[in-house]
């Protein structure tokens, strides 16, 4: 490629997807149980030790480069690769030439740093892995010779506990709420152990034998590590209580901690007339804080680890909150890894469709199709891997060593089922779209047939006409009678079910009391959802107070892994056979952003990077709300009472749908009768809009 150059910054490159691929794998072997290595149990892909980077420059003189590697390099011009030169300061000579730097590093990602008058590394650069793949380099904020994306960390800030009692003569430190980071003590003096026992709560940070995260270290090297008077564990902890147990020999002044985190910006926002759903809102968002880090996580105490379907979810409700897209893009490149291909995503067939879906998402909210072309490649090999486990009757089944999960429920997923086969539609359909933006008809047609014949099957084969909706699964040709939510909440999410098929899902499975009830956030957040698209508002807001405000009522922070009212005390921590196990910060648990923001301010993209989107305001009960959601750049702003809607765009052309049963009054425009009721009114950006109305009964 060739460009004259004239830009301002110059970064560290490398060949795209090793800084995410390279982060997770240290991010998958940091977890810990009672202080010892709990890595995940899946492939951890490495980075390419051996890479070559390329740019073509026209100068009119001669111009000085200095050059600085993450590695060890060489350089040399014009394909003369036999004069080689490892010098930090070029002289390039003055008209079109080419520039090849090769780059090694076996411990960490190559990269390549060059800075000149007009001659600098950017994204513009090319990169070769040697296997005929010629690239553009990866990117991204590192403009500073001394910050390789090698020494990418977090950045940390001080923290105070809110209070420390006595607990059989130990320290008890609270910090007021779930946090995470790295215990500090200031002065530490003496001679002997220090124990320490962290807990999402108190009974957990009590518990010296179960507590899940604890440390140890003798107080004479942590003098000798002290930085001014402070010594610092080494590892970041997720906690709200730590009990510290030292010997008699031992003091120190204080405790506090390094707090470490993204720093997200809160763009969304929400307010209503019930203050328990206020705070159930505000308490998503630090939950979803809290777990935005280098990747989305499902936990901060356990797992820490990037799973497919956890991030499904966690990138939808970043949508309608911090709108973070460099944590998004780390997250979806660390979970698609590497070629070849020979275990599904987290080893979980759902999870590598959710990743298909996700990357649809991605492409509907940002209107960044440039992400989707730099990975489509890795999305067609995928899909080529899922198509291998079709069965006879052209539907997916797991294979031996496969985990077919969809839910934490009591039922067999043995054979075809039915929820795998409607995430791989929609997953096709996601395809289908991505090959017809990469001008590929052919591909885009093959795609979508085999999504509508898979539709078509699914529907035919599991579609129960008594029982009023799909069935689980279907075992060596017979589809056995076990009815769950699952697989027809998701057909009524992505559109596949007829009105009379939606209507007969609602009353006959999503609030049949009968059909086994969701235990886990994880799922509730789908389930809620298609209520909400069914108009069931109401509903869904005393769940919302009912499973999320049972939370809370128990002392919660941040919200949980999985709720279970009917449990008592401390029983509500233990999880997979651990006292504590169960996570006491998820990030599934933060549904309420998405919910609230989609579905209660009604705000939703009907084009890519909401160049059009609809506002379709629901108060559910409420007697009034407003709030604020991110629109990429802009914002989209709703109040609603049960006579007025104002609302105001930064960006893009927008629909206001709402219903009243006398003829509405705006201050701009002309709000349209669709039928029965129902107005639409078209939403510029930057124009503020009053409207008056008047309930339905």
């Amino acid at each position: 490629m060739e460009k004259q150059m004239n830009r301002q910054v110059a970064t560290w490159i490398w060949y795209p997807g090793e800084f995410e691929i390279r982060l997770h794998e240290k991010m998958s072997v940091a977890r810990r149980a009672r202080g010892v290595m709990y890595p995940a149990y899946w492939r951890l892909d490495r980075h390419y030790s051996n890479i070559k980077f390329r740019y073509s420059y026209e100068l009119e003189q001669d111009e000085q480069i200095q050059i600085i590697a993450d590695g060890t390099f060489s350089f040399y011009l014009d394909g003369m690769d036999n004069y080689r030169s490892s010098d930090s300061l070029i002289t390039l000579p003055a008209g079109r030439h080419e520039i090849s730097i090769s780059v090694f590093n076996d411990v960490e990602v190559p990269a390549l740093f060059i800075d000149g008058p007009t001659v600098r590394t950017d994204s513009s650069w090319e990169v070769t892995s040697y296997q005929n793949d010629w690239k553009q380099a990866g990117s991204w904020s590192f403009d500073s010779t001394v910050n390789p994306p090698s020494r990418f960390r977090l950045p940390t800030t001080p923290h105070e506990p809110v209070k420390i009692t006595l607990r059989d003569g130990y320290p008890m430190v609270d910090f007021g709420r779930e946090t995470f980071g790295y215990l500090r003590f200031h002065n530490i003096k003496g001679n002997g152990a220090v124990r320490v026992y962290y807990g999402e709560s108190i009974a957990e940070a009590l518990s010296t034998e179960d507590c899940v995260n604890l440390d140890r270290f003798e107080a004479l090297e942590a003098i000798e590590q002290r930085i001014n008077g402070i010594f610092t564990l080494n590892e970041a902890k997720a906690f709200r209580y730590v009990w510290i147990q030292g010997d008699p020999d031992v003091s120190w002044e204080s405790v506090s901690m390094l707090y470490e985190y993204v720093p997200v910006e809160y763009r969304s926002s929400f307010e209503c007339s019930d203050p328990k759903l206020n705070e159930i809102y505000d308490i998503s968002l630090y939950t979803l804080q809290l777990n935005t880090r280098e990747f989305f996580l499902d936990g901060i105490k356990r797992d820490r680890w990037v799973w497919g379907g956890d991030a499904y979810q966690a990138f939808l409700m970043n949508y309608y909150s911090f709108f973070d897209l460099d944590v998004t893009r780390r997250t979806l490149v660390a979970l698609r890894g590497k070629d070849p291909i020979t275990m599904h995503i987290n080893t979980i067939l759902d999870y590598t469709l959710y990743w298909f879906i996700s990357l649809y998402d991605y492409h509907l909210y940002t209107g960044d199709f440039e992400f989707i072309r730099q990975y489509y490649d890795r999305a067609v090999s995928l899909m080529d891997f899922c198509l291998k486990q079709l069965n006879e009757e052209g539907l997916v089944e797991g294979r031996k060593q496969d985990w077919v999960f969809v839910d934490w429920a009591d039922f067999n997923n043995e054979g075809a089922v039915s929820t795998e086969q409607i995430l791989l539609a929609r997953s096709l359909e996601a395809m289908s779209r991505f090959a017809a933006l990469m001008g590929d008809d052919s591909a885009s047609g093959s795609y979508g047939s085999l999504a509508e014949e898979i539709k078509s099957t699914t529907l035919r084969l599991f579609w129960d006409e008594g029982k009023g909706g799909l069935l689980h699964h279907r075992v060596e040709g017979e589809t056995k009678p076990t009815l769950t939510k699952h697989a027809s909440m998701f057909a009524m999410t992505y559109g596949y079910l007829s009105p009379e098929q939606r209507d007969s899902v609602v009353r006959n499975v999503m609030l049949n009391p009968d059909v086994p009830k969701i235990r886990t956030p994880y799922m509730r957040f789908h389930e809620l959802a298609v209520l909400c698209e069914s108009g069931e508002h109401d509903y869904v807001r005393k769940e919302l107070l009912s499973y999320w405000g049972g939370m809370i009522d128990l002392g919660a922070t941040t919200f949980w892994e999985e709720y279970d009212p009917s449990l008592a005390d401390d029983d509500h921590y233990g999880m997979y056979g651990m006292k504590f196990g169960k996570s006491l910060c998820h990030a599934w648990g933060a549904g309420p952003i998405y919910l609230l923001g989609k579905y209660f301010l009604g705000v939703t993209p009907t084009s890519p990077g909401y160049e059009s989107y609809r506002i379709a305001p629901n108060l559910g009960g409420l007697e009034y709300m407003k709030g604020k959601v991110p629109t990429g750049t802009g914002q989209v702003s709703v109040e609603m009472d049960l006579n007025t809607i104002c609302v105001e765009s930064t960006t893009g052309t927008g629909i206001l749908a709402f219903f009243s049963s006398e003829c509405p009054k705006c201050n701009e425009g002309e709000p349209r009768e669709i039928v029965n009721g129902s107005y639409e009114l078209t939403i510029e950006a930057g124009k503020k809009y009053h409207i008056s109305y008047q309930p339905t009964k």
